[in-house]
């Protein structure tokens, strides 16, 4: 799918409801530390309205969204933020993730604990959206001359032999 499609109807649907989807998807991050959802659910949204604006444009024009070279780098600082908030803790005498360990001069203990899990939410969030992204473009960039279509590989044409395939069935 590296062009965009035919049909104005997709295209200003897609746009649409991309836009509704990647914002139900904040939603889901920002309240997922005090309701279901979380990170985990709001990334994978976010990643399905980055993916919707590729399947209707193209991944040249949609690259506004996420680019596919930041994909992995925007992964690996989500990763960070997710670890990182839960070392500062660590780093102030707390337990892993224990929030209310930090010195927050003028803050309350519980809006401490708040901004933590918000911050985790966000990097788990970040990361997910970043991964499925970065899945989806790895997927487009296999060139049609190696793609399998139809379901399996044809057996002839596979280069391990089948009785070498499993050891345990000698």
């Amino acid at each position: 799918m590296t062009h965009k499609s035919v049909s104005i109807i997709i295209l200003v649907a897609s746009r649409a409801l991309a836009r509704v989807i990647q914002l139900f998807g904040i939603y889901v991050i920002i309240h997922g530390h005090y309701s279901p959802g979380g990170g985990f659910q709001g990334g994978a949204l976010l990643a399905a309205g980055v993916i919707l604006m590729r399947m209707a444009y193209g991944r040249e024009a949609s690259q506004s969204e996420v680019s596919t070279g930041a994909a992995i780098p925007l992964a690996s600082i989500g990763a960070l933020l997710f670890a990182g908030t839960g070392l500062i803790t660590l780093a102030f005498g707390g337990h892993y993730m224990d929030y209310g360990a930090v010195p927050v001069p003028g803050i309350e203990e519980p809006i401490v604990r708040y901004y933590g899990i918000l911050l985790v939410e966000f990097g788990i969030g970040l990361a997910v959206m970043t991964v499925l992204v970065a899945i989806f473009d790895d997927m487009l960039s296999v060139p049609p001359e190696e793609r399998v279509e139809g379901g399996a590989p044809d057996e002839s044409s596979d280069p391990v032999p089948v009785e070498r395939r499993n050891p345990m069935t000698r």
